[in-house]
């Protein structure tokens, strides 16, 4: 939700109403005021286009200038010609120092790694810390797709406190994520600077049918091997998936699954933990399903379990999350909720 609000941030400091856009994505204006809510990332797709058409401002109004509609098209234009990725990230780097004086963008490297920098030119009055997200998430998943493969990002440095949605860095940045630096700074292999840029006018052409908000739908980190760790585990349902059980269906060793999944800069438990949590707040959400009967589907030894697991997640029980949701008060506890 803080993504959604994040957005949404622009538009309400021009004084313009959310609630037809939200109403357009079908994203339930009340689920606003509940930063554990969750929508759809073809949802947010949506609205991500909706607000930059409304705005006719790519930057979704966070900027002291705006970015017209079709500067991600002419972003795009710019780099889809250069010969390899480091001549894409500098002609960005170039094209963003005309259009977007706010922030700072600049690249170093070492033998070993890269570092992408974002700093602030003049400081950010409006959604500061969903402006430092959407700018890395633009440029990564641009260059991502330039390349035809992710880039996996080994750390990622953010210059703000750790919000209360950092948890769902590691599936769209990387679990390596730090905060308070004085500037944001993504860190990854030098050699994916050398790689080739495979793509031409045709791909570019499919590319921005949908653009720019389909960039939120491309090489997040629940991808390739932490997917298909997701869907093995979702399959297995109500047996709590091992190690062993997940990589013996995929056919791998566990050693071998356990190394991939660091690749992409996850672990099993926290893809376990992540399918777990976005499950029972789904059906906490859409199901009257009692607290022992979920924790049951989900795979828990019992509900006392699934609650300690749940407030982690959360900070509130599942019966307190129901309730705010609903907007139903303290009312009655659910059976099987533990105390």
């Amino acid at each position: 939700m803080a993504f959604v609000q994040g957005m949404l941030a622009g538009l309400r400091h021009a004084g313009r109403d959310p609630a037809p856009l939200l109403d357009r994505t079908h994203i339930p204006r009340q689920i606003l005021c509940d930063p554990t809510a969750r929508v759809p990332v073809a949802r947010y797709a949506d609205l991500y286009n909706l607000i930059t058409d409304e705005l006719d401002d790519e930057g979704f109004g966070l900027f002291s200038l705006p970015m017209r509609s079709g500067t991600f098209e002419f972003l795009c234009r710019s780099v889809v010609t250069a010969p390899t990725l480091v001549d894409a990230i500098e002609r960005s780097i170039r094209f963003l120092r005309l259009v977007l004086p706010d922030l700072a963008v600049r690249l170093e490297s070492n033998p070993e790694q890269a570092f992408l920098c974002i700093g602030e030119s003049r400081p950010l009055q409006i959604g500061r810390i969903f402006a430092f997200e959407w700018l890395l998430r633009l440029l990564h998943g641009l260059f991502s797709w330039l390349v035809g493969r992710s880039i996996v990002l080994d750390s990622v440095a953010f210059p703000y406190p750790r919000p209360q949605h950092a948890d769902d860095y590691a599936l769209i940045y990387t679990a390596g994520s730090t905060f308070d630096a004085p500037a944001l700074t993504a860190v990854f292999a030098a050699n994916f600077l050398d790689l080739p840029v495979r793509r031409d006018e045709a791909a570019l052409l499919a590319f921005l049918d949908g653009a720019p908000g389909k960039l939120t739908m491309l090489y997040r980190r629940d991808r390739e091997m932490v997917l298909r760790v997701r869907n093995a585990l979702r399959d297995a349902l109500p047996t709590p998936g091992s190690l062993g059980d997940v990589a013996q269906t995929l056919h791998l060793s566990p050693r071998t699954l356990h190394r991939r999944l660091a690749e992409e800069g996850s672990s099993f438990q926290a893809v376990k933990d992540a399918l777990r949590r976005d499950l029972a707040i789904s059906r906490l959400a859409k199901t009257r399903e009692g607290i022992t009967q979920i924790a049951t589907e989900l795979g828990f030894a019992d509900s006392a379990a699934f609650y300690r697991a749940f407030v982690r997640w959360t900070g509130m029980s599942p019966a307190q999350y129901r309730r705010r949701l609903h907007g139903t008060g303290n009312g009655r506890r659910e059976r099987g909720s533990p105390g």
